[in-house]
């Protein structure tokens, strides 16, 4: 007997509960002013780095941020975040690899969310499931390590054409990985024409002004609209 009609039942049963959650959330983070951003990306883009020195950058600036961090297990990148400061909650998926705006909605309980003006989701490293779930964020960011290669954009088409931003990671590794720059953005303007495209780098600190100006272009909008 086949079951594949029975299967995609199921997933749009599941996703149809996902996005009515995401859908009341997204209503009240605006409500709120608050900036929600999902950052999505494989593992070993430099992606908890990046964040951490977003939080401490905006911290600095007398900007309120949060952080929720999805893993499969430990709670090793949220003790690396909290290093700047901010609040930040682990969500441990224990094999799954996505994260759900229910979990994202659980974890946030008890938080100030109206003394916020950012909210980060630093989703499971992942470049396939995390696509299709909505968390109720303003802003999905995928990124990209120079370590990954340029055409990683056409290999996982999904996700950068569900993203709003592409950020260029370890950008101060480009010339040694022998990253074609031109290629990347190339292939990403391919899968997603317009796309607002930023090279960074933790490190040494390179883009990250521009990508603070984003967030605040972005959070200008949310409250203006």
């Amino acid at each position: 007997m086949k079951t594949t009609p029975r299967i995609l039942e199921v997933r749009t049963r599941i996703l149809k509960k996902n996005d009515e959650i995401a859908r009341a959330m997204r209503r009240d983070f605006e409500r709120l002013g608050l900036l929600v951003v999902n950052i999505v990306s494989s593992p070993g883009t430099g992606k908890t780095a990046f964040l951490k020195e977003t939080l401490a950058r905006l911290a600095a600036r007398g900007e309120p941020s949060a952080a929720v961090v999805g893993d499969l297990e430990t709670d090793n990148d949220a003790r690396r975040l909290a290093e700047s400061g901010v609040p930040v909650r682990q969500i441990n998926t224990h094999g799954l690899c996505h994260l759900e705006a229910e979990m994202v909605a659980e974890h946030l309980a008890g938080w100030d969310l109206a003394g916020l003006r950012y909210l980060f989701i630093e989703n499971v490293g992942n470049l396939v499931c995390p696509t299709s779930w909505d968390l109720g964020e303003s802003l999905r960011v995928a990124l990209l390590s120079v370590t990954e290669g340029e055409d990683k954009p056409l290999k996982y088409p999904g996700l950068f054409n569900t993203a709003d931003v592409a950020v260029i990671t370890k950008i101060d590794l480009a010339e040694a990985c022998e990253f074609d720059r031109d290629l990347a953005r190339a292939n990403l303007e391919a899968i997603r024409p317009g796309m607002r495209i930023l090279e960074t780098s933790a490190k040494t600190g390179h883009g990250l002004e521009a990508w603070l100006g984003e967030l605040a272009g972005r959070r200008a909008r949310l409250t203006a609209g």
